[in-house]
């Protein structure tokens, strides 16, 4: 009982509350803010009504004008308000002096202002220790170190931190004189623990010190660097005065004056022409040297080489278009046919803007070389702007002239090379744009691209309309669906298809090998490759869309015949299909003696990809198992859905295929496509795999020499895909005979080559047993009660599964 008498009770008070912003009181500190808020003004004319005594908490979000309970820390300090001061307006200034800690209870009235129920948090007295001695000499010594650094600390706060010997009131005492944030602040207010506190600040002091000598080093640095500018100032001024007695200063006036002259001899727009004045009476008024004046100069440098009323005169001669075109490419009859009706609009309407085409196709067939040749038969200039890679919006439009370095974007320079206002400019490889958080260029690119806008481009660095409706834009992609589609918009796409061998072969013959003879010094009577060394190097060397591995073999063939020659061994060289191993090496593509050969679970699919058409193999194996279905293959989502719908499919015609019912239980199916290592995915593979586990499952053989695409559905239909002309060419190029595709490409054979067209046979079907009687080497025949049709069927099966084996 007598120690329950001596332990110190808790007070309990219902007092108005009054929410600080941004402040933190604590005990036995004076603080004086200012209150504007109704709820504020009304709980203090509360307390002083009273007793004066109010109880003050911090809001965590000083955002919030009227916070409710969760919005309030749940420790705060009682305080006696001192004196009140009424400020012009409805704010008043308060000056409190914090009593004792406590923690809120309950608010218990919200309105006309907070009234709470709160309790004294007793704080335990430490008896003075070894450890408390230490602690106090220790946070002593920090805050001496942090009072070094920091700014605006009072000597009466030093020696109030001198002369303190109780470690509570040490903290409270220290952490309301320095500049922390309320909610460290808070944290130290709610540890009641003396020891806990100290160590507590103890840990942020250290941390403030850190922080403020960064800040002093960084101060310096800066400082230093000031004092630099400002010698080099002192120095530049120097140098003025001595070369104006030396009579070596050009006059600004004078600078300013022969840029006025260039500029209205140019013509321009009135919005123009006084931009450009307006940055020549800058330079007027700039010092020779200064470092403005460098770059208003180099901005009216920049403007005044722009070709702003420059054209050259189309050649409109369609018949010397037409033999230009058909000297410098082979083929592209579809490319050469739109240059061709364009010059023919131009000569009937001279003044019809200028047109965007995308020349779209796989790498190496022509795409940048053509649009060389569309210039030259133009007569216009030619400048290629590689995007490939660009991920900055600035490229496209310029840099702003406030950046250090500012330079125009890649259009306008463009322009500015080729010395016209309506030169030819290819814009290489826009479907690999990319874009971060600089900005997106392809989305730069919708002005510049767009007929209806681009007369008045602006250009972020010179920040005056120019015309580019005069400009003829060639874009080139392997891939148009990497192209934004509102910039696909703006483009008339023209496809240009892969290579077949025979248009490899004249491109070899009639352009290639010529042109590597004049480069490496050799005539045809020095270096002579025979048309069947060509065919030759075309079928085991090359295996591409395009023709830049088979130049690249004409070039090794070069090099080592311009060796041979110099070396003396011989005056000639002759490559034929015999002696090409000698130049080239071992053959690096052989024809499979299994390929295109008939097989019981294989199938021959076509693949699209951005550098043309592929063949793609499926296999299938059916195994012993528990119904286990394996995907291999590097298969992407949409290419598994495929198998699993061809799975169900095959599940739900069992009886059609006599096929056993439960296979889906006792059979595991493994399904690879192979090159594992290429990822794959797409739709168009339903037709293939579906075929394949039919053959699987029923051991019948597919015909080596067809290969098949399109997607099927739940039911067994093939819907139309995409890609065709790069399939059917890659089915050409492995002689593959019959080509099944979906119904409704039908209209698509329209675009496929004519050798193709003339080599290949095309089946279309609209549904997947169609497929199945043209692809399967022995036909199935509905499931009936006769038992013979099973056995028939089970022994072809046997017959292909298991080799005949002498007896």
């Amino acid at each position: 009982m007598k120690m329950e008498i001596k332990r110190r009770i808790a007070r309990v008070a219902t007092l108005p509350l009054l929410a600080l912003r941004g402040l933190v009181i604590f005990p036995e500190m004076v603080l004086h803010f200012d209150i504007g808020r109704k709820k504020s003004l009304l709980a203090l004319n509360e307390a002083m009504s009273t007793d004066q005594t109010i109880f003050l908490v911090t809001q965590r979000d000083i955002r919030d004008d009227d916070p409710d309970a969760e919005g309030l820390y749940s420790v705060g300090v009682v305080a006696k308000i001192r004196q009140v001061l009424r400020l012009p307006g409805d704010n008043v200034r308060v000056l409190v002096e914090g009593m004792y800690r406590a923690k809120l209870q309950e608010i218990i009235e919200f309105d006309p202002y907070y009234v709470a129920n709160v309790r004294e948090c007793v704080v335990r007295r430490v008896p003075m220790s070894v450890k408390v001695q230490a602690l106090l000499r220790k946070c002593k010594s920090i805050f001496e170190d942090y009072a070094a650094l920091a700014p605006k600390i009072s000597p009466d706060v030093m020696l109030g931190v001198s002369a303190a010997d109780d470690i509570s009131k040490i903290s409270d005492y220290i952490a309301s004189n320095i500049l922390l944030l309320p909610e460290e602040k808070q944290q130290l207010l709610e540890t009641l623990d003396p020891e806990k506190r100290i160590e507590k600040l103890m840990v942020i002091l250290e941390r403030e010190i850190s922080i403020l000598s960064l800040e002093q080093g960084i101060h310096e640095r800066v400082h230093e660097q000031i004092d630099q500018n400002q010698k080099e100032y002192y120095l530049r001024e120097q140098l003025k005065v001595i070369n104006q007695e030396l009579g070596n200063s050009d006059d600004p006036q004078d600078e300013a004056h022969k840029y006025r002259a260039r500029i209205e001899k140019l013509g321009l727009q009135e919005e123009a022409r006084k931009k450009l004045f307006d940055e020549c009476d800058k330079l007027s008024r700039m010092p020779t040297g200064s470092h403005e004046a460098t770059v208003v100069r180099g901005y009216l440098d920049t403007c005044l080489s722009l070709p702003w009323n420059k054209k050259t005169k189309d050649n409109l001669d369609l018949n010397a278009a037409h033999k230009i075109l058909e000297r410098d490419h082979y083929g592209l009859k579809k490319v050469k046919e739109r240059i061709l009706e364009t010059l023919a609009v131009r000569k009937l309407a001279p003044d019809i803007k200028g047109q965007v085409i995308c020349l779209a196709g796989p790498p190496g067939v022509g795409k940048t070389s053509v649009a060389k040749s569309i210039a030259a038969a133009m007569g216009r200039k030619y400048v290629r702007v590689s995007l490939g890679g660009v991920r900055d919006e600035a490229d496209i439009r310029g840099h702003r002239r406030t950046y250090i370095g500012a330079m125009p974007g890649r259009i306008i320079n463009a322009v500015n090379l080729a010395g016209s206002s309506n030169p030819v400019i290819l814009l290489d490889e826009v479907d690999k744009m990319g874009k971060d958080f600089r900005g997106d260029p392809s989305s730069a690119m919708l002005e510049v691209l767009d007929t209806e806008q681009n007369f008045a481009f602006r250009d972020h660095y010179i920040e005056i309309p120019f015309d580019l409706s005069g400009v003829l834009f060639i874009t080139t992609a392997n891939d148009v669906g990497n192209i934004p589609r509102p910039l696909l918009d703006r483009m008339e796409v023209i496809e240009l298809p892969s290579y077949t061998a025979e248009d490899k072969f004249h491109i070899a013959k009639d352009y290639l090998y010529k042109k590597q003879l004049k480069r490496h010094g050799q005539t045809q009577r020095k270096l002579k490759i025979t048309d069947e060394a060509i065919y030759e190097i075309i079928d085991g060397y090359t295996r591409e869309s395009g023709v830049r591995s088979l130049e690249r073999c004409i070039i090794k063939i070069c090099r080592k015949s311009a060796r041979m020659i110099v070396d003396g061994s011989t005056k000639s060289v002759k490559v034929t299909p015999q002696n090409i191993a000698e130049f080239l090496g071992p053959r690096k593509y052989k024809d499979d003696v299994n390929n295109n050969c008939d097989g019981i679970g294989i199938v021959n699919g076509l693949a699209w990809t951005s550098v043309g058409g592929e063949m793609m193999p499926v296999e299938v194996a059916v195994l012993d198992g528990t119904g286990k279905i394996e995907l291999t293959g590097s298969l992407g989502d949409i290419m598994k859905e495929s198998a699993r719908t061809a799975i169900s499919y095959v599940r739900s015609r069992t009886n059609e295929f006599m096929i056993e019912h439960d296979f889906y239980k006792t059979k595991d199916i493994h399904i690879h496509v192979p090159e594992g290592a290429v990822p794959k995915d797409g739709p168009s593979a339903g037709v293939t795999i579906a075929t394949a586990i039919i053959s699987a499952l029923t051991g019948i053989p597919v015909h080596g020499n067809i290969a098949m695409t399109g997607e099927i559905t739940l039911r067994g239909r093939v819907l139309p895909i995409g890609g065709l002309r790069e399939k059917t060419m890659a089915a050409y190029r492995h002689q593959i005979k019959t080509v099944i595709i979906p119904a409704g490409n039908e209209s698509d054979l329209a675009e496929i080559d004519d050798a193709v067209r003339e080599h290949v046979k095309f089946i279309t079907v609209e549904h997947l047993d169609t497929v199945i009687s043209n692809a399967l080497v022995s036909q199935l025949n509905r499931m009936s009660d006769n038992k013979t049709d099973k056995l028939f069927i089970s022994k072809i099966a046997e017959d292909n599964l298991q080799p005949t084996v002498p007896q």
